[in-house]
C-alpha cells in the first residue's frame, strides 16, 4: 500500500542557489534543528506538537553581547536564514538525520560560519561527527555553550568541549521559548523535570557506552513557576520516564494542581503500583500518559533487560490509567527475538481490547553505541548502517523468527488496522460523555495528515488546535471535581477524558 507524503515531508529543503551577500556578523549564533523524513503510518501532526527543548535550553545559557536564533526545519519554512549570515551555528545531531546536519554544516563552513554539532549522534559516533564542524560538544550542551562562544569571540575555540551530565539539574536555567514561532506549534510549553532513568534498556539510546547521565530531579517549584510563565493551557513532560522515582512525582503533582492546566508524560508501567498516585496525576491535570509497554511476551522484556511488571498484568493496569481519566498512548516494539509473524495481530488484539486511545509501533532498532548495537554487530545481523533508516520505521537488521519483509509488512499493517475507522470505533471510551473528544483526538490526530501538511505549511498549528486544547481542559477541570467526590478506590468506575493532543 503506498501511502500518500508530500515532498515536503519527505526532502530537506535545498541549500543550493543560496547566495550569501555579507560575512558572518559577530556575536551572533544559530541553533538549528534539522529536517528528518516523516513516516506516512504515522501522525505528522506529531513533528509540531512541541519544540526542541534541547536547543532552547542550550539557547538560555547565550552569554547578554551574543544574539541567538532558533530554527526548525519541519515547519516546512524553508532553509534556515543566511541574512544576517550568523558568526556560530549548533546543530543538533541525531542518527537518522545526521546526513542532513552534515549537509548545513558543510553549507555554512563555506560562507564563513564556525559549525558546532552536538546531540546523541555526536556522543555515539564523535569521529563520524568531528570532521564535519568546527567543534562537537560531547554531552551536555547546556553547559559548555556559553563558554564556547567565548572562546569564539577569543580565537580560541576548541575541538572537543565536553558536558558533563552530574552538575546539579537544577541549575540549569529555563529554556529561550522567547525564540520560537508559538503559532507554528501546539504548544511551547515542552517541560522536563527530570533527567535520566532508572532502566537501562539494551535498545535504549540511554545505554550508550558514551552516555554517562545520573537520575536527577529540578525542584518543583521552579517547574510550576516554569509552566505557569508559558501562558500555555496544556504542557507536555519530554522527560524519559517522568514516575521513575515515585515520591518526586506525587509531590510534582502537588505543586501542579493549583494552576488548574493539563499535560501529558512518558511514564513506565509500574507507577500503576500505586494507585493513589496515578489519582494524584489526575488532579495535578495530567490527561494522557505515554507508556512503554515494548512487547507483550516476557522472555522479550527481560532479554531487554527492561524493568517492567509481568505483561499478564499490562491489562489491570491500563485500567488504574482509565479509572483515572487518563488516556494511554502505548509504545510497542517489534523485532524482538522472541516475536513471530503473529506478534502483529495479537498486539493489535489486545490494544482494542484494552481500548487504548493511542498506540505507537516501532521496528527495534540497535543504535550505535548500545548493548543491542554491539550484539547484533557481533551476530552479523547488521544489513547496513545507513543511519537515515535507523529510524525505527524500517528494517535495519536480521529478525531472528520472521523474515525482515514479514517485520516491515506487519508493522505497516499494525498503524494502517489502528487508523481504521473500525478500530477507532472500537477502542472509544466507555463512558459515552468521553467518545465525542475521543473521536475528535483521533480523527484529527490519526486520520488528517492531508489535513496536517496545510496547517504546517501555513503556520496555523495553533490556530487550528489551541481551541480544542482549551476546550479540553475546562473538560478536565470539571472531571477533577467529580474526581475528588469520588472514592478513592480502583474498582470505581472513572470517566476518560480526551486531552485532545
Amino acid at each position: 500500500m503506498t501511502l500518500w507524503l508530500p515532498d515536503a515531508f519527505r526532502v530537506a529543503p535545498s541549500l543550493e542557489g543560496i547566495r550569501c551577500t555579507s560575512k558572518p556578523q559577530p556575536k551572533t549564533a544559530l541553533l538549528i534543528n534539522p529536517f528528518y523524513p516523516k513516516d506516512p503510518h504515522a501522525s505528522f501532526g506529531k513533528h509540531v506538537l512541541t519544540p526542541s527543548l534541547a536547543l532552547t535550553s542550550v539557547a538560555a545559557t547565550t552569554p547578554a553581547d551574543w544574539e541567538v536564533a532558533y530554527w526548525d526545519e519541519n515547519l516546512l519554512l524553508g532553509p534556515p536564514p543566511t541574512d544576517p549570515l550568523p558568526e556560530v551555528v549548533g546543530i543538533t545531531v541525531h542518527l537518522t538525520f545526521a546526513e542532513r546536519a552534515y549537509d548545513l554544516a558543510r553549507f555554512y563552513r563555506k560562507q564563513g560560519a564556525k559549525v558546532v554539532l552536538g546531540g546523541l549522534h555526536v556522543m555515539s559516533c564523535p569521529d563520524e561527527c568531528s570532521p564535519h564542524g568546527d567543534a562537537i560538544v560531547i554531552g551536555d550542551g547546556v553547559q559548555v555553550w556559553g563558554k564556547l562562544l567565548g572562546d569564539v569571540s577569543d580565537g580560541t575555540l576548541q575541538a572537543v568541549y565536553h558536558g558533563d551530565f552530574r552538575k546539579p539539574y537544577r541549575d540549569d536555567p529555563s529554556p529561550r521559548r522567547d525564540l520560537l514561532p508559538d503559532k507554528n506549534y501546539l504548544t511551547t510549553a515542552s517541560l522536563i523535570a527530570t533527567r535520566g532513568c532508572h532502566s537501562r534498556c539494551d535498545f535504549c539510546y540511554l545505554s550508550t557506552d558514551n552516555l554517562h547521565m545520573p537520575y536527577q530531579t529540578r525542584d518543583v517549584k521552579q517547574i510550576v513557576r516554569e509552566f505557569e510563565a508559558t501562558e500555555q493551557p496544556y504542557g507536555v513532560f519530554t522527560d524519559n520516564n517522568l514516575g521513575s522515582r515515585k515520591d518526586y512525582l506525587r509531590e510534582l503533582c502537588v505543586g501542579l494542581r493549583s494552576i488548574e492546566k493539563i499535560w501529558s508524560a512518558a511514564v513506565s508501567l509500574d507507577v500503576t503500583d500505586e494507585p493513589s498516585l496515578v489519582r494524584e496525576m489526575a488532579l495535578a491535570g495530567c490527561t494522557g500518559v505515554f507508556v512503554g509497554f515494548e512487547s507483550l511476551q516476557n522472555d522479550n522484556i527481560v532479554g531487554a533487560r527492561k524493568r517492567s511488571p509481568a505483561t499478564d498484568d499490562y491489562a489491570h493496569r491500563v485500567k488504574i490509567f482509565h479509572d483515572n481519566g487518563i488516556q494511554v498512548n502505548g509504545s510497542f516494539v517489534f523485532g524482538f527475538d522472541h516475536d513471530d509473524a503473529s506478534v502483529f495481530a495479537r498486539t493489535v488484539d489486545w490494544i482494542e481490547a484494552n481500548r487504548l486511545e493511542c498506540a505507537t509501533f516501532h521496528i527495534l532498532t540497535p543504535y550505535p553505541g548500545t548493548p543491542l548495537f554491539t550484539q547484533m554487530q557481533a551476530d552479523n545481523r547488521l544489513l547496513h548502517t545507513d543511519w537515515s533508516k535507523y529510524d525505527t520505521a524500517q528494517v535495519v537488521f536480521r529478525p531472528k523468527r520472521m523474515t525482515a519483509e514479514e517485520l516491515m509488512r506487519g508493522y505497516q499493517w499494525c498503524y494502517e488496522h489502528l487508523f481504521s475507522h473500525a478500530s477507532i470505533w472500537r477502542r472509544r471510551p466507555t463512558d459515552v460523555r468521553s467518545v465525542l473528544p475521543y473521536l475528535a483526538m483521533s480523527y484529527l490526530y490519526k486520520r488528517s495528515n492531508r489535513i496536517w501538511y496545510q496547517v504546517i505549511r501555513h503556520q496555523m498549528t495553533a490556530i487550528a488546535w489551541r481551541p480544542l486544547v482549551e476546550w479540553t481542559r475546562r473538560r478536565h477541570l470539571r472531571f477533577r471535581k467529580r474526581l475528588l467526590q469520588r472514592v478513592a478506590t480502583v474498582n470505581s468506575p472513572g470517566n476518560v477524558v480526551s486531552a485532545g493532543v
